[in-house]
């Protein structure tokens, strides 16, 4: 089974890698470029509605060890890279069915990509990553290791969906189907956005950055145990809120803070259906 080969790697030291370990690790990176194995899966049993397959990151981090820092420049010398050889970059072609546009972006391999995802240059998906079907992954766009992306989303230009690699035991960060990310945003440490959410440009989102939901009354935290989850159908935007003592109310400070200011309507579906034109 190839999380027990996976686990076992995991336990064997560097030095001892043999060519039979690196069939299993190749087994196991083809596995991640198909879908059939992955950072985090949906759990409806668990709270948070996703759980993390941590023999999955162990497998990804074995490829660091297995890896031996090699040449990858392809021809000019101007352009010259080095990395993991256990890393390359991914390699696709027209049955991928995947939309690539020229302009320099890199995908490395060890990621599921989709049917229909389109990238646009220049943009950058990590080993680990799953992006799934119909999502667009827009220019100067940021997929980080691990990170769950779902079907029909937007990551727009310059947004930064970072990724945890490790520890093993984290929840990467997730964004369920039908998102949109709006541009220069940025979703850390393990945050869920749910199911058909928009977050507005310039949106940040983390474990230490409460979310103010006005609609409902009430604040959204991340727990000891537990990632901040943004509520499906969730408009966020950038707002901020007051300092109330100390030096920082005497300067009239505020803080940064997302806020949830309303929920996807008809009016919302009809602003975002217009990005269908360029899919």
């Amino acid at each position: 089974m190839l999380e027990q080969l996976i686990d076992q790697l995991f336990a064997k030291n560097p030095e001892n890698y043999d060519h039979q370990d690196m069939e299993a690790f190749q087994e196991f990176k083809e596995a991640l470029n198909s879908g059939a194995a992955r950072a985090a899966e949906p759990d409806p049993d668990s709270v948070p509605g996703w759980k993390v397959n941590h023999w999955v990151k162990r497998g990804i981090l074995v490829g660091f060890r297995m890896g031996k820092t090699v040449d990858m420049s392809k021809g000019d010398d101007r352009f010259s890279f080095f990395d993991k050889s256990t890393y390359p970059l991914r390699n696709f072609d027209l049955s991928s069915s995947v939309r690539i546009v020229p302009g320099g972006s890199s995908v490395r391999d060890g990621c599921y990509i989709g049917a229909s995802v389109t990238c646009m240059p220049p943009m950058y998906i990590n080993v680990g990553a799953y992006i799934d079907d119909g999502t667009m992954v827009d220019s100067h766009a940021l997929v980080g290791s691990c990170a769950q992306v779902g079907k029909n989303c937007h990551v727009s230009a310059a947004a930064q969906v970072g990724g945890v690699l490790e520890p093993v035991g984290a929840l990467p960060v997730i964004i369920e189907d039908g998102v949109l990310v709006g541009g220069n945003c940025g979703i850390y440490e393990g945050t869920i956005v749910k199911k058909g959410s928009v977050l507005g440009s310039g949106t940040i989102l983390t474990r230490s950055t409460p979310v103010y939901d006005i609609v409902h009354e009430t604040v959204l935290r991340a727990e000891d145990d537990m990632p901040l989850i943004i509520p499906e159908g969730a408009v966020v935007v950038a707002g901020s809120r007051p300092i109330t003592k100390g030096i920082g109310k005497e300067w009239n400070l505020s803080l940064y803070t997302p806020v949830i200011v309303k929920y996807r309507d008809e009016r919302t579906d009809e602003r975002i259906r217009l990005e269908d034109w360029l899919r």
